[in-house]
């Protein structure tokens, strides 16, 4: 007996097997010594290295060796014909090879009940025969004609599943199966079933070499493609393409962007011909994919390190840094990214934009200053349509690209330098981005997709908010940044400017230094403004000469005092109009605010005679003009009470005159002033010298209120005046000021004219 491995042997088969167990041949060549007879039977698995009964089939075939060819020491190839199929009864012996006892089952006679019958079933044997050899392409032709020369069925079901190539376990099945109509009927099925997994797999080869034919003829088109753009100098557009599809992949960006994306990567890849479109569609696709999407900078949470920072860049300005570290701690605590729209407003040089780049240092976040300055087209703002040529983002998007990142601080620099014409409202245009409810989806004419601007946090900057239109200011929280005092100006220039100019000018602390006094005077006598940009500039001055006297000659250090200080900046330019030394009839001492800071006005009036006109001189304004007319008009209904005759205005022409004429004043603040130096100059009564007023009047002699009080009595302090008027309205702004500006100064709030009147002309 030999056991077989994934190998059944049917009656009628002749076959050839390799044998490499030395069981297996011993048991061969046994055989061949004796009566050439041995027992095949199959293995259950074909895992198993020495078989006992339990680990083959219990049915084979009994087979006459017909030869035996030896491949090499261990390999011997045998040719066997199966004769009868026999089940095992026993295993007798198991060494040196496989002895069994078995009982040959002789086939049974079968009983046909007709001829027609007969027939019917071996035609349609031969059918499933002929078309499963047809399909199969393993079965020679002379195999197959053999087959259908048969005439007996029995023989016939024997020789097909002799010869058609089956799963061993699948023989093992009709080997078994005694009954010879089930094993007709299981033969017909598996041949069927045959048939069937070949067309199958047909259909499947077939479509697979289709599908391998179409990407061979499309890699063919390319390559010709390819080649044929090389030649036209059109190269890089498809390769482009496939780079843009990729990056499109791989971008963090919200769904309606990638799918506008894909959209527009189809359009350029269909528009080779056209060099021109290609090229917009080209751009706007490089700008969509350049855009951070959703790609935002961590927020810092540490407000002691936002307050250092702030420190470290600006003197004074603490309800600025106030409120900046007010919006950190809110921030902080919700954790949302939304943020307030500061509105940063002061005279030029005190430090707005500079206030913006410490915000964003103590974020940590990128910064971005957009200049709007000029600016007059609402395409600056929202962009062109990608339709024009040369269209590109508007201003905003484009900052957002620069920053790298969905969350910068903006800084949207001089908002009131805005202007408008024919091409649209530019200011109406802000109006979006800047409102917290609409900016999360901000469309910008070139992107055409909407872009989130709520967790931008944007900062502006103005010197006034007269040009600002009210929608647009009701958008933003106005933070007032007002001029500096002489003291905050000293400070700033030893703490910051005075060490940039020396690093600048390539100087050390030890070869140039300044004294105190000479800073104050560079800020007093040679400099006029609310901000320190010229005072900056006086001190890189100062390094400079110092820089040309330290290489020129042999002086190693060199001290600037407010002695030799004209050496460097020449004679002093401004000069202050001091508190006139006597008190005097006509001549009261006004406050005025400039956009560079506060200034002391001498308002003169004389009378004349003549026939009751009033002259007003020195370039006013026409608020200016009918304050000094409501000014005459209360002083002609208090006439009585001053002992003025009747007839005064009739016979006299009163002359208003405001020195420095080149200069425009307007603005209602000078009235109370205006109207005591006209009632001074009528009764003749002197105004006092040491004494300086603000307010606006009114017909029945009320005072309102006034702004730029800061400013103000910064000037009557310079000019050194002692004793201020102030309308009662404005004392709670008193109480804001520093002491520093306040001391030495008598301020005196007043309700009415006839306070004023009490205050100012002398007994």
């Amino acid at each position: 007996m030999v056991a077989l491995r994934g190998l059944t042997i049917m009656p009628e088969m002749i076959v050839h097997f390799d044998v490499s167990r030395e069981r297996s041949i011993a048991a061969i060549q046994q055989a061949m010594v004796e009566e050439q007879e041995i027992f095949l039977v199959a293995q259950k698995s074909i895992e198993t290295e020495n078989p006992g009964q339990d680990d083959v089939y219990e049915t084979g075939t009994v087979a006459s060796v017909k030869q035996l060819i030896k491949l090499s020491k261990k390999v011997v190839r045998v040719l066997v014909e199966g004769k009868n199929r026999a089940v095992l009864k026993k295993i007798e012996e198991t060494d040196p090879y496989l002895r069994a006892e078995v009982e040959v089952l002789e086939e049974q006679e079968i009983t046909i009940p007709d001829d027609l019958n007969a027939e019917a079933m071996m035609r349609g044997l031969k059918e499933i025969i002929t078309e499963y050899a047809a399909k199969n392409g393993k079965i020679s032709k002379e195999s197959v004609a053999e087959i259908l020369d048969i005439t007996d069925l029995k023989r016939l079901v024997n020789e097909v599943a002799a010869n058609i190539p089956l799963k061993y376990k699948d023989q093992q099945e009709l080997l078994e199966e005694l009954d010879f109509w089930s094993r007709y009927e299981k033969l017909s099925l598996k041949l069927v079933n045959e048939m069937q997994i070949m067309e199958i797999k047909e259909e499947l080869q077939r479509k697979v070499k289709n599908k391998v034919d179409k990407h061979q003829k499309e890699y063919l088109l390319r390559e010709q493609l390819k080649v044929i753009r090389e030649e036209l100098g059109e190269d890089t557009t498809f390769s482009d393409a496939d780079e843009f599809e990729e990056a499109c992949s791989k971008l963090d960006a919200p769904e309606e962007v990638k799918e506008k994306l894909h959209k527009e990567i189809g359009r350029f890849k269909n528009t080779i011909g056209s060099q021109a479109e290609n090229g917009v569609i080209r751009t706007y696709i490089e700008t969509i994919l350049e855009m951070p999407w959703n790609k935002r900078a961590e927020d810092n949470t540490d407000i002691n390190y936002a307050k250092e920072v702030l420190e470290a860049d600006h003197y004074g300005l603490e309800q600025v840094k106030e409120r900046i570290l007010e919006f950190l701690a809110v921030r902080t605590l919700t954790q949302k990214g939304e943020s307030p729209i500061l509105c940063l407003v002061g005279p030029p040089g005190t430090g707005k934009t500079s206030i913006a780049k410490s915000l964003a240092r103590s974020l940590k976040k990128p910064f971005v200053r957009i200049s709007l300055g000029g600016v007059r087209d609402e395409a600056e703002i929202r962009g062109h349509r990608k339709t024009y040529v040369g269209a590109m983002p508007g201003r905003i998007a484009n900052g957002i690209r620069t920053a790298g990142v969905k969350n910068p601080v903006l800084l949207l620099d001089e908002i009131d330098k805005v202007s408008t014409d024919y091409k649209g409202d530019t200011f109406s245009a802000l109006l979006e981005v800047l409102d917290s409810e609409q900016n999360s989806k901000f469309r910008d004419h070139y992107l055409e997709v909407p872009l989130d601007l709520s967790e931008v946090t944007f900062i502006t900057t103005a010197n006034t908010l007269q040009t600002i239109p009210r929608p647009l200011l009701d958008r933003m929280e106005i933070i007032e940044i007002s001029s500096y005092t002489e003291n905050e100006k000293l400070h700033i220039a030893m703490e910051h400017l005075i060490p940039k100019q020396l690093e600048k000018h390539g100087i050390t602390n030890e070869q140039l230094s300044f004294s105190k006094k000479a800073i104050w005077k560079i800020a007093h006598n040679y400099t006029k403004e609310a901000g320190v940009r010229q005072l900056e500039r006086e001190i890189g001055n100062i390094c400079r000469k110092a820089a040309k006297e330290l290489l020129t000659t042999e002086k190693e250090k060199i001290t600037v005092t407010d002695r030799n200080l004209h050496k460097f900046l020449g004679k002093e330019k401004y000069s202050y109009q001091m508190a006139n030394a006597a008190p005097e009839v006509g001549i009261v001492r006004g406050l005025a605010w400039t956009s560079v800071g506060g200034d002391t006005l001498q308002i003169e009036v004389n009378v004349m005679p003549g026939k009751g006109e009033i002259m007003l001189t020195g370039q006013l304004g026409d608020v200016m003009k009918e304050s000094a007319r409501a000014g005459i008009s209360y002083i002609r209904s208090v006439s009585k009470k001053y002992a003025i005759a009747e007839d005064f205005f009739e016979k006299h022409d009163i002359h208003v005159h405001i020195p420095e004429g080149a200069v425009p004043k307007d603005g209602p603040s000078a009235g109370i002033t205006m109207a005591t130096a006209m009632l001074s100059a009528v009764t003749g009564k002197k105004v006092r010298a040491d004494l300086a007023m603000t307010g606006e009047i009114t017909l029945r002699g009320r005072v309102l209120p006034i702004g730029g009080l800061k400013e103000k009595l910064l000037a009557a302090k310079n000019a050194r005046i002692q004793t201020v008027l102030i309308p009662k309205e404005n004392t709670a702004d008193v109480e804001e000021l520093s002491s520093e500006i306040t001391k030495g100064l008598e301020i005196i709030p007043v309700e009415t004219m006839e306070e004023v009147l009490k205050k100012a002309l002398t007994r």
